[in-house]
């Protein structure tokens, strides 16, 4: 049986280069509890290169990171 993660907020990011890209992603876990889930479309290229690494840094958990079929990448962050 397939388990399927949830994100309890979900932003699509296509098209916003870095580092405004990154910001955004601070700025909707500011509003978020720690446990929760971040969902995220991202670029590929610089994108997926930097917001993974950087939230990484600040101890939060990539639980899902997977390349569409359009080239953006689907990202699923759990909040430290």
């Amino acid at each position: 049986m397939e388990t399927q993660i949830k994100a309890d907020v979900f932003q699509n990011l296509r098209g916003v280069g870095c580092p405004m890209n990154l910001v955004k992603t601070k700025v909707a876990f500011s509003k978020m509890q720690s446990g929760q889930i971040l969902g995220l479309v991202l670029d590929n290229g610089p994108p997926i290169n930097n917001v993974p690494r950087s939230v990484i840094r600040e101890g939060h958990e990539i639980l899902l990171q997977e390349q569409l079929d359009d080239g953006a990448w689907s990202v699923l962050i759990r909040k430290a």
